[in-house]
Order: structure tokens, then C-alpha cells, then sequence
């Protein structure tokens, strides 16, 4: 799974846009330097549901921006992703 489905996936379990939870996350105070991944995990566990690896995901947005690696990007396996930049905008505006 690419990581741009991840993100996908997470707005079609939760009904909100990776960039509304990054908000949501940052008015709660959990993309402060000093907040551990495993707290952002279990607010995104208790309050959507969301897995281990969904949520992870998250945490690397909320903690890095839409910026990713460019390992996969333009590859053909199962992680390719067609952009270093991943879409937070939803899935209905995603221009690609």
C-alpha cells in the first residue's frame, strides 16, 4: 500500500482529511517536538479506530509535513507513491 492510501484510507474509516487531523492534532498539542508518537497513536485509536499502521502514517505527517522519501516515488511495486508530496487535502480534491 502506497503511502498516499494510507491516507486515503484513514478520511474513508474517520470522514475527516489527513490535513483536518493534523489540525485536530494541533490544537490538542500533539505536534509539539516534545510529544511521543505512541500518545498521537492512542488519541487516533480511542477516538476513530484506526490501527497501528494507519496511525503511524498520521504521525509522520503530523510530525514531518507532506514531505516523504523518494524510494518509492515513480517505482511499480505495491509502495509506489506518483508524488514526495502526499495530498492532505481529501481524496474528492486530490488533483492526480
Amino acid at each position: 500500500m502506497s503511502f498516499q492510501a494510507y491516507l486515503d484510507a484513514i478520511e474513508q474509516k474517520t470522514g475527516k482529511t489527513p490535513r483536518a487531523l493534523v489540525d485536530e492534532a494541533t490544537a490538542r498539542g500533539l505536534a509539539a517536538d516534545d510529544v511521543k508518537a505512541g500518545a498521537i497513536v492512542a488519541w487516533l485509536a480511542e477516538d476513530y479506530g484506526l490501527g497501528r499502521g494507519h496511525a503511524m502514517a498520521l504521525v509522520h505527517v503530523i510530525k514531518n509535513g507532506p514531505q516523504i522519501g523518494t524510494k518509492h516515488v515513480g517505482s511499480t511495486g505495491t509502495h509506489r507513491d506518483e508524488s514526495a508530496t502526499l495530498w492532505l487535502d481529501g481524496r474528492a480534491t486530490h488533483p492526480h
